[in-house]
């Protein structure tokens, strides 16, 4: 459980730095801009989860693998995306990749805390979602988390089956293999499909006004 964070921690840092550069490409950023995307896609959940459970300072601040991983990332997707935006769903692929990463990792470190199961939850869907609202934050754009098909319910459900198996005592890289594998596949399935929660309607009262308007009453024969 000890070894398992980290190495998670840093396969999810790789792939949300990818997003995270690939969103600032296709944004035309200059260098400086998509390493900064690339970064803080990739640790700031981490930072979050961190700061939390008390783990300070942050990893991804204390170790420079993260930022060197981030960085790496980032430097690869500025010289190499015209080929990288050429596959299929890149981006959304590559954060499906990390949020399930971070959700397990997230959920596997505070459990290794000591944190109790329903918070550890949260917290693994912290870890998930914060680099995906801080790289839409940084590029003026409503959080993915708030606007797409089952993108913090697929990390809620990552995080309560890594807590389910540490409850039960099953073994530790079964348990985060289901949990990666249905995390992603929820939320590449609900990009297919276009699954989501009920999304808010708010009428118009303008075009209320229109259609009582329009009406031909008595009065108005």
């Amino acid at each position: 459980m000890e070894k398992l964070p980290l190495v998670l921690d840093l396969s999810g840092t790789f792939v949300f730095a990818l997003s995270g550069a690939l969103a600032g490409t296709k944004r035309k950023l200059d260098l400086f801009g998509v390493l900064v995307l690339s970064f803080a896609a990739a640790t700031a959940g981490g930072i979050a989860r961190d700061v939390l459970i008390g783990a300070i300072p942050p990893a991804s601040v204390s170790d420079w693998r993260y930022l060197g991983v981030s960085l790496f990332a980032g430097v690869i997707t500025f010289y190499c995306s015209p080929l990288i935006e050429r596959m299929s769903h890149s981006v959304l692929l590559f954060d499906a990749a990390g949020l399930a990463l971070f959700a397990v990792a997230g959920a596997s470190k505070a459990l290794a805390y000591g944190l109790n199961p329903v918070m550890a939850v949260m917290l693994g869907m912290v870890t998930g979602i914060g680099g995906g609202m801080a790289r839409d934050v940084l590029l003026a754009e409503i959080p993915i988390v708030l606007r797409a098909e089952l993108y913090a319910v697929a990390a809620l459900a990552a995080a309560a089956v890594v807590v389910f198996g540490h409850t039960l005592r099953l073994p530790v890289v079964p348990v985060a293999a289901v949990a990666l594998i249905l995390c992603f596949s929820l939320r590449v399935m609900a990009i297919k499909y276009g699954w989501r929660l009920p999304v808010a309607k708010v009428t118009d009262p303008r075009k209320s006004k229109t259609k009582r308007g329009s009406g031909t009453g008595p009065e108005q024969s």
